[in-house]
C-alpha cells in the first residue's frame, strides 16, 4: 500500500510540473506574439529570416537543456 501512494503523488507532482510548464509556456508564447503585434501596429515592419529562426531555435534548445539539468549540480 505504501508504495502504491509513492507512486500516486509521484504521478500528481509530474502533473503538476507538466501543467506549470504548459501554463508558462503558453503565456510566454502570448507575450511574445503579443509584443510582435505591437510592433507591427507601430507601422514596423517585422522580417524574420532563416537565419533567425535557426537562432530562436537554438535559443529554446539551450533554455530546455537549461532547465533539464537543474538540481544535477
Amino acid at each position: 500500500m505504501n508504495v502504491e501512494n509513492q507512486d500516486q503523488e509521484k504521478q500528481s507532482s509530474n502533473f503538476i510540473f507538466i501543467i506549470l510548464g504548459a501554463v508558462l509556456g503558453a503565456v510566454t508564447g502570448a507575450g511574445a506574439g503579443f509584443l510582435l503585434a505591437q510592433r507591427i501596429e507601430e507601422g514596423e515592419e517585422i522580417q524574420l529570416t532563416a537565419g533567425d529562426g535557426i537562432k530562436i531555435g537554438g535559443s529554446i534548445i539551450t533554455f530546455l537543456r537549461q532547465i533539464s539539468s537543474l538540481g544535477n549540480q
